[in-house]
């Protein structure tokens, strides 16, 4: 059984690479070889397995399921490709720590790259019965929020279009 999905994005987003990029920016978003941003799927099965261990839901069969990355469709990345408009994707964002006094602390601006809202596809195979897709389901439309400094306003998003495809 397949789970086909999209992620809804209503804010910028920032799902980290662990890179910086030298002086420019303290922290780089996740990207593919075309430069186009994307969600790894390790990090939406990880979201999904604390909804599902907080309602202490069993999680074994999540070992089963595959989870793809979630990308922008095809002929949307194919445009944006071809016209070379990847730049376009994305912001930076700037922050400095404030002291007690309201001043800004020495050496404390950060810059982070962020990712315009739009809609991305993923999909989670394997999945092994009706009940893990349910849960799954349920686990997913709890996600509100995804990546860096979700606490402060970026990653603000919800899963919908959820729908099953069955593989025989």
């Amino acid at each position: 059984m397949t789970l086909k999905y999209e992620i809804k994005f209503f804010d910028y987003w920032h799902l980290s690479s662990g890179l910086s990029a030298g002086a420019k920016l303290d922290s780089t978003v996740t990207k593919d070889k075309e430069n186009l941003p994307y969600a790894p799927g390790k990090t939406i099965k990880g979201l999904v397995r604390e909804i599902i261990e907080k309602e202490t839901l069993d999680i074994d069969f999540l070992h089963k399921c595959y989870f793809s990355n979630a990308t922008m469709q095809k002929d949307t990345q194919k445009q944006i490709i071809q016209n070379n408009l990847q730049d376009n994707l994305y912001d930076v964002i700037a922050s400095t720590k404030i002291d007690e006094n309201g001043i800004a602390v020495d050496n404390s601006l950060r810059e982070i790259e962020v990712v315009i809202p739009f809609s991305i596809y993923g999909e989670i195979l394997d999945i092994p019965s009706k009940d893990d897709f349910d849960k799954l389901e349920k686990a997913l439309k709890n996600i509100k929020r995804m990546g860096l400094n979700r606490n402060r306003g970026l990653g603000r998003c919800e899963f919908v279009d959820i729908k099953t495809e069955v593989i025989s």
